[in-house]
């Protein structure tokens, strides 16, 4: 009866101090928000939306408005060519996608990723100039080899990635992968970068957590495996410092939701003008491997 004692007028006391808080949360207005990447040999592509206020609802039409139509965005190498993206719609699974690529109907240039490169993405949307610089970085960390080994998940035997890579001597190296299983669609880890500062000239072996789909519920206790007869692709890219930036702290944004110790993040971006967002560079190794049964 003792514990009992204590803990009612601690009830009590709480109880007592009960009171209704009412918040007038501010609604912010839209910003522009980037997704632009180019890799090695291929064209660039960028996504333009609206953002949505924190508490907003999502529903596809909500989403299909988002995108950004009738933008002027072009991409100047260090060579002074510049390429002017065309706004081109997508169908995937009953949703549209809106993508500005190069224009190939028009007259201005048209180039392809080098390694390594600078790139100076323009873009000129709601009466705002924007800007962002990003470079397809050399391959300051080389993926050498991947292999699997086997664990037990619960009652189940799945498959464990592991990776080999070597960092160059220089200080200042990043990286970001995604992996695809058979042919589902490539995606990155719930923890997608890794940086040299404390593996710096040396070759390393790592784990490599499965690609998840971020807009699904995830199951951290199965999510990082792969199964028996899966086929696995890993793409590594190496990534410039303000490309890992953002990725780091959004995926830190992302694997802490939820948890009520965790502390404020800000996304760190990479586009001037008031964007959210980013435009990334990336070098692109690719490695297959077939988990056997």
């Amino acid at each position: 009866m003792r514990k009992l004692s204590f803990f009612i007028p601690v009830i009590l006391l709480f109880s007592a101090c009960e009171k209704d808080i009412s918040v007038d949360l501010p609604v912010e207005a839209p910003q522009l928000v980037v997704e632009g990447t180019f890799e090695n040999g291929m064209y660039p592509q960028v996504i333009l939306t609206h953002s949505l206020n924190y508490f907003s609802s999502i529903t596809p039409d909500i989403l299909a408005k988002a995108f950004v139509h009738n933008a002027a965005v072009t991409v100047t190498d260090a060579g002074n060519n510049v390429m002017t993206l065309k706004e081109r719609v997508i169908d995937s699974a009953n949703t549209k996608f809106y993508v500005y690529g190069p224009d190939f109907t028009g007259g201005s240039a048209r180039f392809t990723g080098k390694v390594p490169g600078t790139y100076t993405l323009r873009i000129n949307a709601d009466n705002k100039a924007y800007e962002s610089v990003t470079t397809i970085p050399s391959r300051g960390m080389r993926l050498d080899s991947i292999w699997w080994t086997l664990v037990q998940v619960d009652d189940s035997t799945k498959a464990r990635l592991w990776v080999k890579i070597t960092d160059a001597p220089a200080f200042g190296n990043y990286g970001r992968y995604f992996t695809r299983r058979n042919r589902e669609p490539f995606l990155p880890g719930r923890n997608s970068v890794v940086d040299d500062q404390l593996v710096n000239g040396t070759t390393f072996e790592i784990p490599v957590d499965a690609g998840v789909d971020k807009n699904k519920k995830p199951d951290v206790s199965t999510d990082a495996f792969f199964e028996l007869g899966d086929t696995v692709t890993l793409k590594f890219c190496n990534i410039d410092k303000a490309t890992w930036d953002f990725w780091r702290t959004l995926d830190f944004a992302y694997n802490s939701n939820g948890n009520p110790f965790s502390s404020p993040t800000k996304i760190l971006g990479n586009v001037s003008g008031g964007a959210l967002g980013y435009w990334g560079g990336y070098t692109v190794s690719y490695k297959t491997i077939i988990i056997s049964r």
